[in-house]
């Protein structure tokens, strides 16, 4: 499957309202915050300050869809190249979705 087709599919299944439980029920939360810790942390307190949560806290946050949060992980890995296999990016996201977003 084409990436951009993954990501078309990501999407359209968004649609589904149990979408978020579907995506990360089989997501490894302690894997991700690892990832998150040691790839994330630093960039985003870069960017916004303090400890960089709050580019996941802010009002005007891009983030809307449980897909939409993995498709900008991914997006982050690609630009980084961080070499991470989607599970990471699901790993990473679904740790993001219990601590900031909470998508159901």
């Amino acid at each position: 499957m084409t990436k951009s087709l993954a990501i078309a599919a990501l999407f359209l299944l968004a649609t589904h309202t149990s979408f978020a439980n579907d995506l990360f029920k089989n997501a490894d939360m302690a894997a991700g915050k690892k990832l998150v810790d040691h790839h994330c942390i630093s960039c985003h307190a870069a960017s916004f300050g303090g400890d960089g949560s709050e580019i996941y806290t802010r009002e005007l946050r891009k983030i809307k869809t449980p897909s939409g949060l993995v498709v900008q992980v991914r997006n982050c890995n690609t630009m980084l190249d961080l070499k991470w296999f989607e599970e990471d990016e699901v790993n990473a996201a679904a740790y993001l979705n219990q601590q900031y977003y909470h998508f159901k």
